[in-house]
């Protein structure tokens, strides 16, 4: 599993574990930060609570990836994968090809 990653992105090894502890602590620090941030909105209901707590999380993954990404020395690797994740999400344009 992880010689197909290191092929996916061509990375050493390294950079492979660099890469998994980023998405590790950032995941872990997105979901503390969203317990944190749900009761300023106030909502007791489960049906309620559920759906915006995914939706939160959702927002704040990417910046937390980001975050974390810059003193593990994967800021480069990160904001790509973000950018083609963004792309394949319709959120971003693709690049024009020539």
């Amino acid at each position: 599993m992880f010689e197909k990653l290191r092929n996916k992105w061509k990375v050493g090894p390294l950079q492979l574990a660099l890469i998994l502890c980023t998405f590790a602590i950032g995941g872990s620090l997105t979901g503390f930060l969203g317990k944190r941030i749900m009761p300023l909105f106030g909502i007791e209901a489960p049906w309620l609570y559920i759906p915006v707590y995914i939706i939160v999380i959702t927002l704040i993954w990417p910046l937390m990836v980001l975050v974390i990404s810059i003193p593990f020395g994967q800021f480069r690797f990160f904001a790509g994968y973000l950018k083609k994740m963004g792309q394949r999400m319709g959120f971003m344009k693709p690049p024009k090809s020539s």
